[in-house]
């Protein structure tokens, strides 16, 4: 009998926990990354055949970071996320401690133009950057959820302080350099700071301050040519369609060609004929547009617009501000970069570099997005108590 209780009890919490379960969001994100993994698949298989190599290589990898991400975010999911606060401090400590060390010569390795990387065994490499997204969205959402009694809005020495969370990470980010992330963040640091109920002024202050950033970045030479080109490419795709708008052109050409039901799995012209260069992770759309056609493509961005819409719902239905902070955050990040990917396939945004969520290949990326779908989850649990 005594053996029994226990039992009973973890069989209880375990049922309480897979009831509570968001099973929308998880299961379109898991749709999602099953569908990557294909598209994933597709890109590298004949790549890697006409190399002499496993075939399967990049499918097997994809395969293992999803695992790694679920384990993550059930993980994350399961423990009361109010207690994050307590570790927040540590993990932006370390998160800043990674950022530092992959601009270090012979430990950072250098990546498409981005000194963003650590190389692990095995064929694996870990992008710091991509977790210090949820450092940020933590960091901000615990000073700016402390608001004193009758207050019904953040001071403004708290803004500041919430603001210097962020600053430091991106301008280590800015330094690798790395664009892409830095505008992703900055959306998430805009969409916190807007529901967190700081004034308008901070607001209208950011967006200036973004701008005056981004003059500075170009006149003083902080981004790299090849950034420089891809703008250069997106203002005029004819500028130059076998250098600085090749990817572009590319992937537009085999996003077209896919019609209403696309050419079919594994048999698309442009992705079987390698034309599109990172096809399995910045450029993974245009798989789905030529394979999988409109019907395909529109599956992916219906899964993303439900993930959004849950995300929008948790935060709303939060049980506190931190928690409606979080999600708040994770919800822009999630939307702005999903929009950016697919509108540099399809030649509407420029190409900087940022992979689609849950589809693109990349551990790192994987896996922050599990973190984030664990903390929703974890948000939207607490909710219902």
């Amino acid at each position: 009998m005594t053996l029994a209780y226990p039992t009973t009890l973890a069989k209880r919490k375990s049922s309480s926990y897979l009831r509570r379960l968001d099973w929308t969001l998880v299961g379109s994100a898991l749709a999602l990354s099953i569908i990557g993994a294909l598209l994933v698949y597709s890109a590298t298989r004949g790549k890697m055949a006409d190399a002499g190599l496993d075939p399967s290589s990049f499918l097997k990898k994809h395969i293992l970071n999803l695992v790694v991400g679920l384990v993550l975010g059930v993980v994350v999911s399961r423990s009361d996320y109010r207690m994050l606060r307590a570790y927040t401090p540590i993990l932006y400590g370390i998160s800043v401690l990674g950022l530092v060390l992959v601009l270090v010569p012979h430990i950072g390795h250098t990546i498409n133009g981005a000194k963003a990387w650590f190389l692990l065994p095995g064929g694996f490499s870990f992008q710091p950057s991509e977790f210090a997204k949820i450092a940020i969205i933590l960091g901000m959402s615990m000073i700016l959820s402390e608001k004193r009694d009758a207050e019904s809005e953040p001071r403004d020495i708290d803004v500041i302080y919430a603001l210097g969370v962020a600053g430091l990470p991106v301008g280590l980010i800015m330094l690798e350099p790395d664009l892409g992330t830095v505008l992703v963040i900055a959306c998430a640091v805009f969409a916190i700071v807007a529901v967190s109920g700081a004034r308008a002024r901070w607001l209208i202050g950011i967006l200036l301050g973004g701008i005056v950033v981004s003059f500075a970045a170009f006149h003083f030479g902080i981004l790299k040519q090849y950034q420089v080109d891809r703008f250069t490419a997106f203002a005029d795709p004819t500028a130059d369609t076998h250098s600085i708008a090749f990817n572009t052109t590319q992937a537009r050409i085999a996003i077209g060609s896919g019609g209403l039901f696309g050419q079919g799995l594994f048999h698309g012209a442009q992705t079987q004929g390698h034309f599109v260069p990172e096809n399995q992770t910045d450029f993974v759309y245009s798989v789905a547009g030529e394979e999988l056609g409109f019907v395909g493509s529109a599956v992916i961005v219906l899964l993303l617009a439900v993930i959004l819409w849950r995300a929008i719902f948790i935060a709303v239905r939060a049980s506190d501000l931190f928690g409606r902070l979080v999600a708040a955050g994770i919800a822009t990040w999630l939307a702005f970069q999903a929009f950016e990917n697919i509108g540099m396939n399809l030649g509407i945004t420029p190409v900087t570099g940022v992979p689609l969520p849950f589809v693109s290949y990349g551990g790192s990326s994987m896996f922050a997005n599990w973190i984030a779908i664990g903390l929703l989850v974890n948000v939207h649990m607490r909710a219902q108590e």
